[in-house]
Parts: C-alpha cells; sequence; structure tokens
C-alpha cells in the first residue's frame, strides 16, 4: 500500500510566506527557505511553494528563491505560480524543484498540459485546482482563486489527467483557511474519476481532519499551512497519531 503524505504549503508573496482566510487577509508566516528546513527536519513528506501573486502580477516565480529552498532541503519540492511555459518549467527544475504545479495556465491553455507532460514526464506535472462552490456547481477559479469561470472542477479534472497531469492539488476555496476539514465528499468523487493522485487542500484545522481525507474523503496526500506555520500541530504528532488509526504514514 502506497503511504499517505503530508504536505506543509508555502505560500509566497514578496519573498515571505504567508497565510490568508478563502485567499484573503493574508497575514505574515515567516522565511520560507527557514521554514521548508524545519519541515523537512520534522518529517514532512513533501512540500509545496506557492508563488502566490505570481499569475497576476505578470511575473515568473522567483528561480532564486527556489534554489535556496531545494539547497536546504532533502524531500520533494513541488513549485507553482505564474508557469506558463515549457521553458519555465525547465527554468524551475533546473533551480531545484522536483515537480511544477500549473493552475491558470492550464485552463487558459490545456495543450499546455500535454506538451509539459511530452517533455518532462508526467510525474513532473501537478495540475492545481481551485475550485468553489457556486449555485450547487463547484466551478474551476484562476489567478490566485480570484477569476471564476463556468468550468465543472470534476470535468476539468478528467480533462487534466487525459493531457498527462501525473497529480491534482485540489483547493476547495470554501474551506481554505476555515479549519473546518478537508472537503472530503469532493475529493472522494474526484478521487473515483481519475487514477492519479489527489492532493487535499483547505480547511485543515486538526489532526482527525486528516484522517478523514485519507479515509472518507480518498485523498492521497494532505496539504495544509496555518496548522503547521504557527505551530497549531506539529508534523511528527500528527504522524504519530495516523499511524496509530492505522493510516500507512511514514515516520
Amino acid at each position: 500500500m502506497l503511504t499517505k503524505r503530508i504536505i506543509p504549503c508555502l505560500d509566497i508573496k514578496n519573498g515571505r510566506t504567508v497565510k490568508g482566510v478563502n485567499f484573503l487577509e493574508l497575514r505574515d508566516a515567516g522565511d520560507p527557505v527557514e521554514l521548508a528546513k524545519l519541515y523537512a527536519e520534522q518529517g514532512a513528506d513533501e512540500l509545496v511553494f506557492l508563488d502566490i501573486t505570481a499569475t497576476n502580477e505578470k511575473r515568473k516565480t522567483l528561480a532564486e528563491l527556489v534554489g535556496q529552498v531545494a539547497e536546504a532541503i532533502n524531500i520533494p519540492f513541488t513549485v507553482g505560480g505564474g508557469i506558463s511555459t515549457v521553458e519555465d518549467v525547465s527554468v524551475l527544475l533546473a533551480a531545484g524543484a522536483d515537480k511544477v504545479s500549473i493552475n491558470s495556465a492550464a485552463v487558459r491553455n490545456p495543450q499546455i498540459i500535454k506538451e509539459m507532460a511530452d517533455e518532462f514526464g508526467s510525474q513532473c506535472i501537478v495540475v492545481a485546482i481551485d475550485s468553489r462552490l457556486v449555485n450547487g456547481r463547484n466551478l474551476v477559479h484562476t489567478h490566485g482563486g480570484s477569476v471564476p469561470t463556468t468550468i465543472e472542477t470534476e470535468d476539468w479534472v478528467q480533462e487534466v489527467v487525459a493531457l498527462g497531469a501525473g497529480e491534482i492539488l485540489l483547493t476547495s476555496m470554501d474551506h481554505d483557511g476555515t479549519k473546518s476539514g478537508f472537503a472530503d465528499e469532493l475529493l472522494a468523487r474526484i478521487s473515483s474519476l481519475v487514477n492519479v493522485p489527489i492532493i487535499a487542500s483547505g480547511g485543515a484545522g486538526n489532526m482527525e481532519h486528516f484522517f478523514d481525507t485519507f479515509t472518507t474523503g480518498k485523498s492521497d496526500a494532505a496539504l495544509a499551512a496555518s496548522i503547521f506555520h504557527f505551530k497549531e500541530i506539529g508534523i511528527p504528532d500528527l504522524k504519530a497519531y495516523l499511524k496509530e488509526k492505522n493510516i500507512a504514514i511514514r515516520i
């Protein structure tokens, strides 16, 4: 059985780690390089590094910072934010990233997923999806969650996997920062539609929420930010709890 993964997320703005609620009200959460080192030492399975304003501000992810983070850790590392070309991926992988995450660019030009997967392999390509419930429909949002589309989340998941996405990072905007639990019903539906790993994101508030998303939500990995950044839950304690609950986890 594949082990479940615990993934701290570092949302980056102007070179600092930040965290908000429902994608708003950002507050400083520390230096990304120091946080990355700490999480690697604590036993995080992977890290995700998202330059959350890169797409909106029409600039590329800070490859220099990616290099610093990659030098500081020995666990897999995904980078996202403003990635829109095969060349962008090449630069970030060369800087030390193991995988890249694309979101808005994929919605704008779905074929870029296939181009990237063909060039670097599906295992390198994570498609991030920001989903919000609008009038009873789960709809994809772009540009850091600020621009709604008419694309249904479940349809989009199937399309991106068919194009070569090797992993899905699904963030429920309705749950983001609320600490009320992951969107397990939606996650379970999505997991049943495709055969690539699904990373749950948005809503972690306690250890039980991780157990719930690994069981009810059928998630392969769980991503969280504020509960780790502000030391509300320790990764070693979380992993010990999950192991006690018979979840396959790497200690």
